[in-house]
């Protein structure tokens, strides 16, 4: 009986699999990319209910862009990558020029000149579509030349990254400046620069950073860095956040206070418990265990991106597919090391877990054309 059992049920469990894996083909989504994408998401939607005092109304707008993220990326895995290929020039473009509008007739909101106002409808920030144009234009750009890319490539490809950053710096943006340069120079080392260019670069980084605190970085961008290396010179200023950030941290210890049971956020104590500083509620209410589950979360989705863009033949949805699973990882080390004090506050979200409806929706694009790269990876040619 048991052996007749098993045999009537298994070709009807084996057209079930297929009918489920038919199902993600269909969608063209991969689904270890989405399950991890929502595990993360639950995770965000948690703690901005708690970070933000339990606040339903922040938490809606919070669930309302994912829901919005989620359909973008469901669409752009339907685009074939070769018409991402054909329009990355066109968004490059568009994207610079509004960066240039901006610089010329931007809203000015907390001191920086960073969104345009489009009359009856709404106001855009152009520099979150870079973070996803830079690498589309850069990919363009070096998969249609020889590889290793030549001195000549090299310095086009350094002025196409160079001009947005510097229009996005001057906002200024600094954080975002980074994000967007990362994402075009990830694009450069996967097309095989050399490690010799690089080693200078990192030597030249030396006076280049001299001349940029004397002549380019604004007052409260140097007091950032010297905050960074002596928080405790002015506690209950310019060090109050990173002081605060890693009392909240420590004081999770292993297992954490609970959710919902921060005192640091909840008191008002930690500064942007909700955003930039996210990670430290996290900290404290979930504590090391807690903080080992999120970046295991994050290194399975590096893996599973990267993974992604190995098994790419063509040279652009490669160059595409690292660089976006690359800049991610930036997301993520950038927003930890400020947060825990090895890097100077830049204001970089911590991916799905902050708070803030942009920084989902451009990430969850950029899942959405990753995903299109690899459902189509066998139209590619």
């Amino acid at each position: 009986m048991p052996q007749e059992r098993f045999l009537r049920h298994a070709p009807r469990d084996g057209r079930e699999f297929r009918t489920r894996r038919s199902l993600w083909l269909w969608l063209k989504l991969d689904p270890w990319l989405f399950l991890l994408l929502s595990l993360l998401a639950i995770l965000g939607m948690f703690e901005v209910y708690s970070a933000t005092g339990r606040d339903l109304g922040m938490l809606a707008k919070q669930g309302s862009s994912f829901v919005l993220g989620l359909l973008l990326m469901l669409l752009l895995a339907q685009i074939p990558p070769r018409l991402y290929r054909l329009w990355s020039p066109w968004f490059y473009a568009l994207g610079t020029l509004l960066l240039v509008a901006v610089a010329v007739a931007g809203q000015v909101r907390l001191g920086a000149r960073r969104w345009l106002h489009i009359p009856g409808v709404t106001s855009i920030q152009p520099s979150e579509f870079m973070k996803l144009a830079m690498p589309m234009m850069l990919a363009w750009f070096l998969s249609s030349r020889p590889l290793p890319p030549r001195w000549s490539t090299l310095l086009i490809s350094l002025l196409l990254l160079a001009l947005p950053a510097a229009l996005i710096a001057h906002q200024p943006d600094l954080g975002t400046a980074i994000l967007v340069f990362s994402s075009g120079f990830f694009c450069l080392f996967l097309a095989g620069l050399p490690w010799w260019i690089l080693a200078g670069a990192l030597a030249a980084s030396v006076p280049a950073g001299w001349i940029a605190w004397k002549f380019l970085l604004h007052d409260y961008q140097r007091q950032r860095v010297i905050t960074l290396f002596s928080p405790e010179s002015d506690p209950l200023g310019n060090g109050w956040n990173i002081i605060q950030s890693k009392t909240a941290i420590g004081s999770g210890g292993f297992w954490g206070k609970g959710w919902l049971h921060g005192t640091q956020s909840h008191l008002d104590f930690l500064p942007e418990g909700h955003t930039d500083f996210v990670i430290a509620a996290f900290s404290e209410e979930f504590g090391f265990i807690g903080v080992i589950v999120l970046l295991s979360l994050y290194a399975l989705l590096l893996a599973r991106s990267l993974t992604i863009a190995n098994a790419t033949q063509d040279g652009y949805g490669r160059l595409l597919a690292g660089s976006i699973s690359l800049s991610f990882f930036v997301y993520v080390f950038v927003n930890m090391g400020m947060v825990s004090g090895i890097l100077p506050v830049v204001g970089v979200p911590l991916p799905f877990i902050s708070y803030g409806g942009t920084a989902v929706v451009t990430l969850l694009a950029g899942f959405g054309m990753l995903m299109s790269i690899h459902s189509h990876k066998k139209l590619l040619g």
